[in-house]
């Protein structure tokens, strides 16, 4: 076989820099269980007549089908009928249709997030890729769901990334009623339009934006000018609401955005600190049609090239089946949109590449079996051991552990009993099997920072 190819936009880890996402979703799984959220898994594929919506994403959608298919085969459950095959490109879409298709098995609000891959056949670039984990959180209710969740799923995602040791983040908040209720009262003609230029301020100068306010929104250029002021707003409290009155805007639906705007930063403010922050953005729109009020966006300090690496927001209408609609409040982090680039920058790392805490070494073949004994009785108190692959001279051992990134090696002595060597400390001492543990901070694989710790230590 010939050496392989890489394949662009499909990031792979080194067994350590795996550890590292290993690390990440269990903590983020806690925070949101700890939360009442259940875990749930879709399936990969989705009918295509479901992915595809006449958007931009769906240049992007892989089509899914054998080899060799015939192009009228049917596919499987589908009751006879053809249907194409894609790969999700989010988790929202898949989510909606399990809502739909187990509503009668699920208790609203249901409270569910998924942690999986995605796919999606865009132009690979850092940050960027054709297959990715994301993790998500949502709460969906039947027909109504209730304000207090926003603030709600805010928090928890803040309270879950503030437990990662990832650089400072922000999240940039904003309510699609405010700003829709401000552009109908300003009297600009093609409000969903002048909602996609002020999205594109992240892209392009203000001028352009102003003059595409102009030119798609029918704004007067009197208009732009205060679209582009009220998208200049960003603040840390509440103070925007007085700033955007001072506009001499009114409207109904304007107001109650910048309600339910100053009740998520009012309801965010007991879970923010130095290293996760809630800020009102009134700039931030999120393209997408489908949210109607909260929206959000996740900012990383320093990798603001990178955009967001999180966002979401409120959808009344999640899904539906002409009878009964299901809102929704939901955030999206992109597990790997963020970690690739920290890990391929050294700013986090495995703390070793192997699970293993322990190798029990082998003076000869002949000691192999109470060397598996030994380490049985260590697993069995959660200890993870192996046994060394050969009995080669003990020197040569250790550097085996040393560069599997194995802490301890155990010795058995030929009077039966036992010492364990810190090979990062030279540390030799007499330790009994079923007593003995390694420090918490070496029982498992974890998540170092040098860079973030280097940042942090005082000048």
């Amino acid at each position: 076989m010939s050496k392989p190819t890489p394949l662009s936009g499909y990031p792979e880890f080194l067994p350590a820099e795996r550890a590292v996402e290993r690390e990440v979703v269990s903590r983020i799984s806690r925070t949101f269980e700890l939360h009442g959220f259940a875990n749930i898994e879709t399936r990969a594929v989705e009918p295509l007549d479901r992915l595809a919506k006449g958007g931009e994403v769906d240049k992007e959608i892989y089509v899914l089908r054998r080899l060799h298919a015939d192009p009228d085969d049917t596919a499987a459950g589908d009751s006879g009928q053809s249907r194409q095959l894609g790969l999700h490109f989010d988790l929202t879409v898949p989510f909606a249709r399990y809502v739909l298709e187990n509503a009668g098995h699920l208790e609203f609000p249901f409270r569910r997030f998924q942690i999986q891959p995605a796919w999606r056949g865009e132009r690979p670039q850092e940050g960027r890729y054709r297959q990715f984990n994301q993790a998500d959180i949502d709460i969906v209710g039947r027909d109504e769901l209730p304000f207090h969740h926003d603030v709600e799923v805010v928090r928890v995602m803040v309270e879950a990334l503030d437990g990662l040791p990832l650089p400072a983040l922000s999240f940039q908040v904003n309510n699609r009623k405010l700003i829709q209720g401000f552009y109908r009262g300003l009297g600009v003609p093609d409000v969903p339009a002048a909602i996609r230029a002020i999205d594109k301020l992240d892209k392009q100068p203000a001028d352009a934006v102003a003059a595409l306010l102009v030119e798609t929104a029918g704004a007067t250029p009197e208009q732009a000018d205060t679209c582009l002021a009220l998208a200049s707003i960003r603040v840390a409290d509440t103070s925007f609401v007085e700033t955007v009155r001072g506009l001499g805007v009114e409207d109904e639906l304007l107001e109650t955005g910048l309600a339910e705007l100053a009740a998520v930063v009012d309801g965010c403010a007991d879970v923010v600190n130095d290293h996760v922050t809630v800020e009102a953005n009134l700039r931030i729109a999120r393209g997408l049609d489908y949210y109607t009020g909260t929206v959000v966006e996740i900012f990383m300090t320093g990798y603001e090239r990178l955009k967001s690496v999180g966002g979401g927001g409120r959808y009344d209408a999640l899904a539906s089946d002409g009878r009964t609609t299901y809102p929704g409040v939901g955030i999206s982090f992109g597990v790997s949109r963020t970690l690739v680039p920290l890990v391929a920058d050294g700013v986090l790392a495995g703390s070793r590449a192997v699970s293993s805490a322990v190798l029990v070494a082998l003076a000869d073949e002949e000691a192999r079996p109470a060397a598996h004994e030994l380490a049985d009785r260590l697993r069995r108190r959660g200890i993870p051991t192996e046994v060394a692959a050969s009995p080669q001279r003990f020197g040569k051992q250790i550097r085996y552990a040393e560069r599997r990134g194995i802490p301890f090696v155990w010795f058995q002595q030929e009077d039966g009993t036992h010492q364990v060597k810190d090979i990062r400390s030279g540390d030799q001492v007499d330790a009994d099997p079923e007593s003995w543990n390694p420090p918490a901070t070496d029982l498992h694989q974890t998540i170092v920072s040098p860079v973030i710790n280097s940042l942090e230590q005082p000048s």
